[in-house]
C-alpha cells in the first residue's frame, strides 16, 4: 500500500446554509481516507470508483446524525458486481467494501467509469440508520433507478423521504511530482429542509410552496454546476467552492467535521463468528493447521489455531 499524506483541505464534511433560506447542504473531501481503503481493496479501477462515490455519499448523510449510532448504505443489484457498502459512525469513521461474481473481473474493467447501472444492473438501495442493539433500526429501501449514484440517490429521496436533494460526486487518482497518484474523492449536495435550514416551520405536505421552488430550483442549478475537478482539488479550500457556487444568494458555513478511516473488527468479534460453526464447519475451514480469516471491509488478516 502506497503512504499517503494528509493535506489541510483533506477529510473532512463541511455542512452549510444557502442563505436564509431552507436549503441545507454539506461538503466532503476525502484524501488519505479513501485512498486507504480503495487501495486496501484493490477492485478494478471502475468498482473502485464507485464504491469511493458511495463512501463520499454516506459521510455526507451521515453526518447527520445526531446521535450515536451508525448510518449504512447498501446497494445490491444481479449485474457483475453484487453488492457495494459503506457505512458512517457517529464521530467520523468511515469504512467500505463491495463484492462481485467471481467470474466477472475482466467485464467490470471494461466500465467507462462509476456506471451504477452497467456495473450493479437491476437491484435496490437501501439506508440504515443502527442506533444501537437497544433501539429499533430504521430502513428505507427503494429501487436501484438511474445510470449514477447521483441519479440513483436523487430518486431513493424523492420516494423514500420526499426530500428534494441534490448531489455531485467525483473520484479520482491525482498526483503530485515525483509522487504515486493517490485515490480522492469528494461531494457536494443540498437538500430543502424547512424547518432547519430556513425560519418558518412547515410539514412534508407543503415542503415545496409555489413560493420556495424558485428557491430551490436555483439553489439545486447551481449546485450541478460543480465539476469533477472543484470537487476533487486539494488546493481549492471547501468554503472557495461554496462561495463560487453561491455567492449570490449567501452562504454560510459550519463547523467541519473531521473524517478518519475506522473498521469495527477485532480479533475478539472474529473468534466469537467462528463460534457459531460446528466442529465440521470450523474443520472445513482449516488449512495446514490453521484457520485464516480476513476482513471483508479493511482486509486485515487473521490466523488461529484450529
Amino acid at each position: 500500500m502506497s503512504e499517503t499524506k494528509d493535506l489541510p483541505n483533506d477529510n473532512f464534511i463541511l455542512p452549510f446554509q444557502v442563505g436564509n433560506t431552507s436549503v441545507r447542504g454539506k461538503t466532503v473531501r476525502l484524501g488519505s481516507v479513501v485512498n486507504e481503503i480503495l487501495t486496501r481493496h484493490a477492485f478494478p479501477d471502475p468498482l473502485s470508483m464507485l464504491l469511493g462515490e458511495a463512501s463520499a455519499l454516506v459521510t455526507m448523510l451521515g453526518a447527520s446524525l445526531k446521535f450515536d449510532g451508525k448510518l449504512i448504505f447498501q446497494a445490491q443489484g444481479d449485474g457483475p458486481v453484487s453488492m457495494i457498502v459503506a457505512d458512517y459512525t457517529a464521530g467520523g469513521a468511515l469504512r467500505a467494501t463491495a463484492s462481485f461474481r467471481g467470474d466477472k473481473h475482466d467485464i467490470i474493467k471494461k466500465a467507462r467509469g462509476p456506471e451504477l447501472h452497467y456495473l450493479l444492473a437491476k437491484g435496490h438501495m437501501v439506508m440504515t440508520i443502527d442506533q444501537g442493539p437497544e433501539m429499533e433500526r430504521y430502513q428505507g429501501v427503494t429501487p436501484l433507478e438511474g445510470p449514477t449514484l447521483e441519479v440513483a440517490t436523487v430518486n431513493y429521496f424523492k420516494q423514500s423521504e420526499q426530500i428534494p436533494t441534490a448531489i455531485r460526486l467525483a473520484v479520482g487518482r491525482l498526483s503530485a511530482p515525483g509522487e504515486e497518484p493517490q485515490w480522492r474523492a469528494g461531494g457536494i449536495m443540498v437538500q430543502f429542509m424547512p424547518g432547519e435550514g430556513g425560519t418558518r416551520e412547515r410539514g412534508e405536505a407543503e415542503l415545496l410552496r409555489e413560493d420556495d421552488e424558485e428557491v430551490w430550483n436555483n439553489a439545486a442549478a447551481l449546485l450541478n454546476t460543480a465539476g469533477p475537478d472543484e470537487l476533487l482539488d486539494p488546493m481549492l479550500d471547501a468554503q472557495d467552492l461554496l462561495y463560487r457556487l453561491y455567492h449570490e444568494n449567501g452562504v454560510r458555513a459550519f463547523e467541519p467535521m473531521p473524517v478518519s478511516f475506522g473498521c469495527t473488527c477485532t480479533r475478539e468479534k472474529v473468534i466469537r463468528v467462528l463460534d457459531q460453526f460446528t466442529e465440521q464447519e470450523r474443520d472445513d475451514m482449516t488449512e495446514d493447521g490453521k484457520i485464516r480469516v480476513e476482513c471483508e471491509f479493511c482486509r486485515e488478516p487473521y490466523v488461529f489455531d484450529a
